[in-house]
C-alpha cells in the first residue's frame, strides 16, 4: 500500500509501514542514526534521528509512515536538537578520536562531522570507566560506549540464543557488561561482526590492533551521509 507524505515540504510516495529513516533515505534526505541498523528491529535508544512529525518530536527510526504525515527533517530547531544530542554523547563519554582504533570508521565521529559539531556545548564529564579484558577475544573499552544497545540486542550465543552483552546499572552508574563464558565461545567471524556492529570503538577484536589496520577508513572514502542514502551498512 502506498501513502503520500511530506518531507521538508516535498510530497513523496512511500510504502506504508516503512520507517521514516528509510523512506527519507529513499528520497535523498539524510537523517543521522547511531542505534538503528537497516534490516534489524528498531531500538530507538540514541534519538539522533529525531525529526518533527506533525509538529511533535519523534525518533524517526521507530515511526512507520502513514498517509498525510508532515515531516520536518532539516528545520533549524530540529537540526540543532540532533546536533545537541551528538554533543551530549561526546560529553558523556571519553572519546579520544586520534588514538582510537576505530577512527575513520566510527559512526559517532562521522556523525559529528555531518552535524557540523566543533566542540560540545555541554561540559565534558570525564567519568572513568574501567576496561574489561577478561574475554579471550574481546577488549571492552567502556569509555567509548554510547549505550546504543546494538550489541545487547543483536549479538547472541549461536547455540543458546542468550545475550552476550548487557547493560548493568542505571543513570551515571550504567555500564556495558560482557558474559565472558559466552564471549569465549564466539567464533572469530562473530567477534568481527560484533566489533563492526558497534558504532564506536567500544568492542575491539583482540586479534587486531595498530600493527594491522582494523579495516579501511570508510568515512573518508564515502561519508556516512552517502552510505546512508546509498543503502550501505549502518
Amino acid at each position: 500500500m502506498t501513502v503520500k507524505i511530506t518531507i521538508d515540504g516535498q510530497e513523496v510516495n512511500a510504502r506504508a509501514g516503512d520507517n521514516i529513516v528509510d523512506v527519507a533515505a529513499q528520497n535523498g534526505v539524510y537523517i543521522p542514526t547511531l542505534c538503528y541498523t537497516r534490516g534489524k528491529p528498531c531500538l530507538g535508544t540514541c534519538r539522533t534521528c529525531s525529526v518533527k512529525v506533525n509538529g511533535s518530536v519523534m525518533a524517526a527510526c521507530t515511526i512507520p509512515v502513514r498517509e498525510g504525515m508532515e515531516i520536518d527533517v532539516n528545520g533549524d530547531e530540529i537540526t540543532d536538537m540532533r546536533k545537541a544530542l551528538v554533543e551530549l554523547l561526546f560529553a558523556e563519554g571519553n572519546h579520544n578520536c586520534p588514538s582510537c582504533e576505530k577512527s575513520g570508521r566510527c559512526e559517532l565521529q562521522a556523525t559529528g562531522y555531518e552535524v557540523k559539531m566543533m566542540v560540545s556545548r555541554f561540559p565534558y564529564r570525564f567519568t572513568p570507566h574501567p576496561v574489561d579484558h577478561a574475554s579471550r577475544s574481546i577488549w571492552l573499552e567502556r569509555d567509548r560506549c554510547i549505550f546504543c544497545q546494538r550489541c545487547v540486542d543483536f549479538v547472541r550465543d549461536k547455540e543458546t540464543n542468550q545475550k552476550i552483552f548487557s547493560i548493568n546499572g542505571r543513570g551515571t552508574y550504567a555500564r556495558i557488561e560482557i558474559d565472558v563464558e559466552l564471549a569465549n565461545k564466539m567464533p572469530a567471524d562473530q567477534v568481527r561482526e560484533a566489533a563492526e556492529l558497534c558504532p564506536v570503538g567500544c568492542i575491539i577484536d583482540k586479534t587486531q590492533g595498530y600493527d594491522v589496520p582494523i579495516g579501511k577508513r570508510k568515512f573518508e572514502v564515502k561519508s556516512i551521509r552517502e552510505r546512508a542514502l546509498g543503502g550501505g551498512h549502518r
